[in-house]
């Protein structure tokens, strides 16, 4: 009989739910402090996770959870590309 494999589990910063690290979309703040949107989960630097909806993004940005999950201030431009992804796998998805 083989192993069972233990799958991570993360928080969203929109709607706070726990859900499998895969299913995330990870935003990372690098040690050079820029702020970008993580496919791989594997860059270094501190990361916060986030459905693939935009309602949880929206909330997200609303009640500062990405920014106190990242612990720096969120660019705007940050949150367009954001939208852009989420977007991008909602379209994929239909």
């Amino acid at each position: 009989m083989g192993r069972v494999r233990k799958i991570p589990q993360r928080m969203c910063v929109g709607c706070r739910e726990k859900k499998d690290k895969r299913e995330l979309i990870r935003v990372v703040r690098t040690p050079e402090g820029s702020v970008v949107v993580d496919p791989t989960g594997k860059r270094s630097g501190r990361g916060a996770y986030i459905c693939p909806q935009v309602e949880c993004l929206l909330k997200a940005v609303k009640n500062r959870g990405l920014e106190r999950g990242l612990e720096t201030k969120i660019e705007d431009t940050v949150i367009e590309e954001l939208k852009e992804v989420v977007g991008g796998l909602h379209e994929g998805k239909r």
